[in-house]
């Protein structure tokens, strides 16, 4: 079974993705780590002319088994990695990396921008989290802050905004659900209520594909 959520930054598609996994017994794979190691990986050229090019080599030769979710976690990691998602190159050097995963004979749980419309569009169980900016900006703010980091919340307001902004113009963005993906607004509800009413539509979807 392979479940893909998909969803903006800092939805809170991680921590559902996680769950689930949990719950169903599978593998999981945070893929906008691979998009945020990339991307750090090339800070100091993230200007330069050829940075595409970078980016792509950066991608290609990058060692899943040696990304760091923690050094990952900050807001300039993820702007560097928005930045760099946008590219073609990258896009293709990470697909297979996430393909791979995806088919799993036990299949798995993956999470980020293009899980249900790229990586895996024959998932069996397809959710597309959303969640008010600012509900987001406050959500990431905590999440940071907990470990430690001191967070300007309006930057970091202004900073989701932008990605938005980013995730709108490109057509694999985190704006552009799969056709057949269930819609979850995660707005007034607790991590706790977002995870039930998730594994709620991933239980549906495997009752619908038992009876088909």
């Amino acid at each position: 079974m392979i479940i893909a959520v998909d969803g903006p930054a800092a939805s809170g598609k991680g921590t559902i993705a996680a769950a689930l996994a949990r719950r169903f017994g599978l593998p999981h794979l945070d893929t906008g780590l691979l998009y945020r190691a990339v991307g750090l990986s090339v800070k100091a050229h993230i200007e330069a002319p050829d940075i595409e090019a970078r980016a792509t080599r950066a991608a290609e030769l990058l060692d899943v088994t040696g990304v760091d979710p923690q050094a990952l976690l900050g807001a300039d990691v993820g702007i560097l990695a928005s930045r760099i998602a946008v590219f073609a190159g990258v896009r293709r050097a990470l697909f297979a990396v996430q393909r791979d995963f995806a088919l799993q004979p036990a299949g798995a749980v993956l999470d980020g921008r293009d899980i249900g419309t790229v990586i895996a569009p024959e998932a069996d169980a397809k959710l597309f989290i959303v969640a008010d900016a600012a509900v987001r900006a406050g959500r990431r703010a905590r999440q940071l802050e907990a470990r430690g980091l001191t967070i300007d919340r309006t930057r970091l307001l202004a900073d989701i905004e932008a990605r938005d902004a980013r995730d709108r113009a490109a057509p694999h963005g985190g704006f552009h659900p799969a056709d057949d993906a269930v819609l979850l607004d995660t707005t007034d509800l607790d991590i706790e209520a977002a995870i039930t009413a998730a594994i709620a539509e991933v239980e549906a979807a495997i009752a619908r594909k038992t009876t088909s």
